[in-house]
């Protein structure tokens, strides 16, 4: 999208928000993007990038990047607080983290994950949940797993004020209920998921994310919808695309999900850093002359 294409678009007195080139400069990033950014896509055929993030450093370089949403995904549960899947993380571990994200993030779309056993007892709970994460998180939108069932949930939630992207597919909240990290949408379950993204989409979700989903089931999902869709292991014809930043920059170890490109080593280069410096202070050469005062 040129700047000029992207003006048109946007509210009034707003900066325009290009997709794929990044904020103008680091000290002057362009404008923040918003949902219509999201759906002006989807119409335009054109992608967005997705990346979770859970503190200010990774939101900020992240943002400087041009990744047009970050999301702080209950993946946290795993991926900053050490537990073995996302169940246990609750929305007063998540609120910090997305407090932090949103502060640090000048121009992506900051997403907030509403965790487990915080939205499933009642429309009233949905609502009070996502209220906290846009107004103590000061996120700008939630996302939320389930289909149709939940589709009279995102509508209460839209109609307060709170933007909600849907989450199908393979949805890790319900692993247990699953039999597991399994593929979802196979076969003649793919009109399943045609029909939960439809429910969404009427209920007044912006975009419907697909997890671990056969490509040929996201494109019959995708091609269904007019709102954005976002694929994590569902191909490549999706409107967004999302991976865990840890995966994707090497900063975990261990055995990968297929659907994981690694596009840095991190974990190696921490590694090098902290063996180097360990050493340095074991040996005395650190700190040197040119280190104290």
């Amino acid at each position: 999208m040129t700047h000029s294409e992207s003006a048109s678009s946007s509210t009034p007195g707003e900066t325009s928000a290009p997709y794929g080139s990044g904020p103008a400069s680091s000290s002057a990033p362009a404008g923040r993007v918003r949902l219509h950014h999201l759906q002006a896509a989807k119409a335009e055929g054109r992608h967005f990038a997705m990346l979770t993030a859970y503190e200010q450093y990774t939101a900020e370089i992240f943002d400087e990047a041009g990744i047009e949403v970050l999301l702080i995904g209950d993946s946290a549960s795993n991926n900053v607080f050490g537990n073995e899947t996302s169940l246990p993380v609750t929305v007063d571990e998540l609120l910090p983290l997305t407090r932090a994200v949103a502060r640090a993030a000048k121009r992506a779309l900051v997403l907030a994950d509403l965790p487990f056993g915080s939205y499933e007892a009642s429309i009233e709970q949905a609502v009070t949940t996502g209220v906290r994460f846009l107004k103590e998180g000061l996120a700008h939108a939630v996302k939320m797993e389930g289909g149709a069932y939940y589709a009279d949930t995102v509508r209460a939630m839209v109609q307060a004020g709170i933007p909600v992207m849907g989450h199908i597919g393979f949805t890790p909240q319900s692993e247990h209920a699953l039999g597991g990290y399994r593929v979802q949408g196979r076969g003649d379950d793919a009109a399943r998921l045609v029909e939960d993204a439809l429910a969404l989409q009427e209920a007044g979700a912006f975009a419907v994310l697909m997890e671990m989903v056969p490509a040929d089931t996201a494109a019959q999902v995708d091609a269904a919808l007019t709102i954005p869709t976002v694929g994590i292991g569902a191909g490549n014809v999706t409107t967004g695309q999302v991976l865990v930043w840890q995966d994707a920059m090497g900063l975990r170890g261990g055995r990968m999900a297929r659907f994981v490109k690694q596009y840095a080593q991190l974990r190696h280069t921490l590694l090098e850093g902290a063996r180097n410096y360990g050493e340095e202070v074991r040996d005395g050469s650190f700190p040197g002359p040119e280190h104290s005062f």
